[in-house]
């Protein structure tokens, strides 16, 4: 079986600008893993490189044997740090338009995970905070019965009474055979969940561990660590 994710010295300049140098990195299926760094550190590069909204100075990514193009589209669901819906538009038209784009969207799954964050499907976008507005996206993104799940800061526009809730319904929406992988600096809200840490820095990828590997051979935290490596 391919590597869900693999990418072999990867790179992307912009101009005279390094965003990311020489990258290998393989991604295996039925992991929760956290990509970890500060800004301007590569991160959102390497998220729209997977997601095909880039293409690769040089070097190659291929997920699940295949380069970024329409067929990964059909199993990656892509959560991106801005929000992208109409406000015009109702959460249910939202729903209904998912429902039709994209064949692995389960309708029902949707509706019960708005039930338990206490969003109305009929109301409309603009009616909405920003945070319940990214609730939506996130909703929407793990209601699809993906092979990898690339999150962009998922919980950073949330209030902290919401995280744990994001939180478990990352954890309940995906299968043995697919991974999630999570951007954010929001280390010590997301490492009780995580399988692995992908430290990122100045464009290179500097650390690929288990967590228990960091906090058996660091003795701290993965957040505590990070802050030591990353001096913040």
């Amino acid at each position: 079986m391919n590597p869900l994710l693999e990418c072999n010295t990867l790179s992307k300049r912009y101009g005279s600008v390094t965003a990311l140098s020489d990258i290998n990195l393989t991604l295996e299926r039925g992991r929760i893993i956290g990509l970890l760094g500060p800004n301007g550190s590569g991160k959102t590069t390497l998220i729209k490189l997977i997601n095909g909204l880039l293409v690769p100075t040089s070097g190659q990514i291929m997920i699940d044997g295949t380069k970024p193009g329409i067929e990964t589209k059909k199993i990656v669901s892509y959560l991106p740090d801005k929000t992208y819906l109409n406000n015009w538009m109702k959460v249910k038209n939202l729903l209904d338009f998912f429902g039709d784009f994209y064949d692995n969207f389960d309708k029902k799954r949707a509706y019960d995970m708005l039930e338990k964050l206490h969003i109305n499907p009929n109301d409309s976008l603009k009616t909405m905070s920003k945070g319940t507005k990214e609730k939506v996206q996130l909703i929407l993104v793990m209601s699809r019965n993906a092979d990898l799940y690339v999150l962009d800061e998922p919980i950073g526009g949330v209030d902290p009474a919401s995280r744990d809730y994001i939180l478990d319904t990352i954890i309940s929406n995906y299968n043995e055979n697919s991974t999630v992988l999570i951007s954010t600096h929001l280390i010590a809200d997301i490492e009780n969940v995580l399988d692995e840490a992908i430290f990122i820095q100045n464009g290179r990828i500097t650390l690929q561990s288990t967590v228990d590997d960091i906090r058996v051979k660091e003795g701290k935290s993965v957040d505590a660590y990070f802050r030591e490596v990353f001096k913040c």
